[in-house]
């Protein structure tokens, strides 16, 4: 492969390249995988960096283990805010969150902040809960429990404005080194009032660094010209993201149409009415710009779509389609829901990781739902049978910014029958996400002459070519089918691909 100005300018075989080329600089692989780069198509990049140099919580299989590196990190750190994220209930042995009075035993005095893995709420020590104005009024409130909807919205914008200038600038930093040594050249990152500011979400879209990031900010639009105008105050590429119609699975605030398996006097958190769905996807529409919402319970994905129907039946389905909605998440959706979207060009992205983490008959989806109705989420080969274009992502620091482990997270469903084959989970995690952020040259994300050289190098065992069906493991390995192949994900114990140089447009940004 010769790259020319970093676009790649040939391919074919060796002798012929080096007559070709003959003052090129020449990169020997010796072995190693070239692929096209990855794309995540939903991070918090702050959030993220927060994670990798603050206080960790995920993996902690215990409240006990959880609070003791709560005080050990207290211990070793001044913060005016102590920001931790990461703990899962689900995973711990009594089932129970962490609680005020458990922050308040572990760091006395100590202003805490604890987002839960899904950041649909969070731990909240007393010192800082008295610092929060009219806290003990907003929904969601508990002097106990975990704070969620508004009550959590307000806290955490609280807990964010005591993050300095150059505490948010090393965690943004930290997490895209992090992204670009995992073959990343891109994320899209999904911002919002609630999310991270609009100060952290400009500062963001500034920050120079070789991986591309691309915003997308979850504010309502009231009118086309509202539209256009918070386009322009924020720099983003389109209204969508997080969006929030309503909340997440483990903290019970998923807005479903029948009540939660584990708690049957809640259905969950609406955040958003149908007057609001419908007004955003029409201005956004009228304006020809992408729009979007965080949707994961039946209750808000029928709220979005039927909100989409009417859309199209004002203006048409090519004003839809042309504007490339889309959705965060977008776990639980039938079949006549999925046809729609097809039909309308709405782009689904979603993360595999969530079935790979919360999944399967004894995981949180069945505690919260039940095993059948938990059997049913994140239906990715629905989605694709309808023709709704699919781009992965991660939802770090939800789960870990990993992309092999997304596509295999994809191709091995808990659910068997929604499974995609690995060459179908690789390209949503490449090509999906140019696409999902409207570039549809045909040939960014691809390694064909023409394309901008954005490829990362790996060292990895076996290639297979094989499918989601048992029954149809091998393609022609003939390289004249130009059917490619990829690294053999099948054994969830074996050691992912490891990253040795990623490359963006040319350009070496790790390695």
């Amino acid at each position: 492969m010769a790259v020319t100005g970093g676009v790649i300018s040939w391919i074919g075989d060796d002798d012929l390249g080096r007559t070709e080329f003959p003052d090129a600089d020449i990169v020997d692989l010796e072995g190693a995988f070239v692929a096209p780069a990855f794309v995540d198509a939903h991070v918090h990049v702050t959030a993220l960096g927060l994670s990798i140099i603050g206080l960790d919580l995920s993996g902690m299989t215990s409240r006990e283990q959880c609070l003791a590196r709560l005080t050990a990190y207290a211990g070793e750190h001044d913060d005016t805010v102590i920001w931790g994220h990461g703990w899962d209930e689900s995973q711990w042995p009594d089932r129970h969150p962490l609680f005020t009075a458990d922050l308040d035993a572990a760091v006395p005095g100590r202003a805490v902040y604890l987002s839960r893995i899904d950041v649909h709420s969070a731990a909240v020590s007393t010192a800082l809960r008295r610092q929060v104005p009219g806290l003990a009024e907003a929904s969601g409130f508990h002097p106990e429990h975990p704070l969620a909807g508004a009550a959590h919205h307000v806290t955490r914008s609280y807990a964010r404005g005591a993050l300095t200038v150059n505490a948010r600038a090393r965690a943004r930093r930290a997490a895209l080194d992090r992204a670009a040594s995992l073959g990343l050249v891109s994320v899209h990152e999904c911002g919002g009032p609630e999310i991270g500011g609009l100060e952290d979400f400009r500062e963001l879209l500034a920050t120079e660094h070789g991986v591309q990031v691309t915003g997308y900010w979850g504010e309502a639009a009231r009118d086309p010209g509202h539209a256009r105008q918070l386009i322009a105050e924020t720099g983003a590429a389109g209204l969508a993201g997080d969006l929030f119609v309503d909340g997440a699975l483990g903290s019970r605030t998923a807005w479903l149409r029948e009540p939660y398996h584990d708690a049957p006097d809640t259905c969950g958190i609406r955040h958003l009415d149908a007057e609001t769905v419908e007004t955003h996807l029409d201005s956004c529409t009228q304006a020809g710009i992408t729009a979007g919402f965080h949707v994961i319970g039946d209750a808000a994905v029928a709220q979005v779509i039927d909100a989409l129907g009417r859309v199209a039946e004002r203006h048409g389905v090519p004003a839809v389609a042309r504007c490339g909605h889309r959705l965060e998440h977008l776990e639980m959706v039938s079949a006549a829901q999925a046809e729609q979207l097809g039909r309308l060009g709405v782009i689904a992205s979603v993360q595999p990781a969530f079935d790979a983490l919360w999944g399967g008959p004894d995981g949180m989806y069945a505690e919260r739902l039940g095993v059948h109705r938990g059997a049913q989420l994140n239906p990715l080969a629905l989605l694709a049978s309808q023709g709704v274009p699919l781009a992965f992502g991660s939802d770090a620091p939800v789960t870990p910014i990993d992309p092999w482990a997304t596509v295999r997270a994809a191709a091995y469903h808990r659910s068997a029958s929604s499974s995609v084959s690995v060459r179908a989970a690789f390209s949503a995690a490449t090509r999906g996400g140019w696409r999902a952020q409207g570039i549809h040259d045909g040939a960014t994300g691809t390694l064909t002459p023409g394309a901008p050289a954005s490829y990362a190098i790996w060292e990895t065992g076996d290639l297979t070519i094989n499918t989601s069906q048992p029954g149809v493991q091998r393609w022609s390995t003939d390289p004249r089918s130009r059917v490619p192949a990829l690294p053999d994900l099948s054994d969830s114990a074996a050691a992912l691909p490891k990253c040795l140089r990623t490359v963006h447009r040319g350009k070496v940004i790790h390695g």
